[in-house]
């Protein structure tokens, strides 16, 4: 993760095409070989701080009992009992996630992680609805959530709010409003 923070904090300083591997890896106090060997690419240093929260959100998903909607996993429990980032962690969070306006490489990666969580929502829903993985009705719930919480995240790394505390109960409220819209559907 501390990879993750000082590729972010170079590429909002610098710029991503200003800032080499060497650069990320002399500022984390690592060798650029320990660097490449976890990362393929200077952009991909920032997985870590994507995926994070997207991988417990699929955790709390697979774990919610049978008996509860899905939208009950973000709208009751989320997050619990600090499980959520904290500060530096939302600041870096907010910081990539507006990078993905100006900078394509990290749009790709954030694209990409979504990407990836996408199918972990369709196993939930599939397994939930007794139906194929890929089938369109599993597909287009798991993007609808994945749209949701893509589209939250942004929505709230773009406001204007303030860091600390109230951004982080800005993202909770954020995601729970954006699922509570999926899960009215279409509805026009």
């Amino acid at each position: 993760m501390e990879i993750a923070y000082e590729a972010v904090r170079l590429f909002t300083e610098q710029g991503v095409q200003a800032t080499s591997g060497e650069d990320i890896a002399k500022a984390a106090g690592i060798s650029p070989r320990t660097l490449w060997r976890y990362f393929p690419s200077k952009e991909q240093c920032v997985r870590p701080l994507l995926t994070r929260e997207l991988d417990r959100i699929a955790r709390r998903l697979v774990e919610l009992p049978a008996d509860r909607q899905l939208v009950s996993a973000i709208e009751d429990d989320f997050p619990a009992g600090g499980e959520g980032p904290d500060a530096e962690g939302l600041a870096a969070l907010r910081g990539l996630i507006r990078l993905t306006r100006s900078e394509p490489t990290i749009l790709a990666v954030w694209l990409q992680v979504h990407h990836e969580a996408e199918a972990v929502f369709a196993d939930v829903i599939a397994e939930r609805l007794g139906l194929p993985r890929d089938s369109l009705e599993v597909r287009v719930r798991a993007s609808m959530i994945n749209g949701a919480l893509r589209t939250a995240s942004e929505d709230w790394a773009l406001s204007q709010l303030s860091e600390g505390v109230a951004a982080s109960s800005a993202h909770q409220d954020m995601a729970r409003r954006a699922m509570r819209i999926a899960a009215e559907g279409l509805g026009c």
